[in-house]
């Protein structure tokens, strides 16, 4: 059974910082592109990062760029995500993703995800 668990969500001050974990059991870790999504109240669900199997590619949304930062170690099946210089707009319920294509097309499975919110 293909499990994604998130966490290490919170509450933290505009301007902090938190790393977002995402630990995988069941699939070949490796073999997956992984990415992160958020969803905040009353809106749909946005990209946020991805990063290839390798690792050697990510790509992000023009939001978050040059503030989070995506990373994974396979050796552990486990996809990152810190987030810094954080504003109250980042505020959302943040979901891991992995998908089978690269660039990421659609994405097979996900996980139940992680709140995150960023005070004024």
């Amino acid at each position: 059974q293909v499990q994604l668990v998130e966490s290490g969500g919170g509450l933290v001050p505009a301007g902090g910082s938190l790393r977002l974990s995402c630990l995988a059991s069941g699939v070949t870790f490796s073999s997956y592109a992984m990415g992160w999504f958020r969803q905040a109240p009353g809106k749909e669900r946005e990209f946020v990062a991805s990063i290839k199997w390798s690792g050697r590619s990510t790509y992000y949304a023009d939001s978050v760029k040059d503030r989070f930062t995506i990373s994974r170690d396979n050796a552990k099946n486990t996809v990152y995500l810190q987030m810094d210089s954080l504003k109250p707009a980042d505020t959302a319920v943040y979901y891991c993703a992995a998908s089978n294509f690269w660039p990421p097309q659609s994405y097979k499975y996900w996980g139940q995800g992680t709140q995150v919110t960023v005070s004024s």
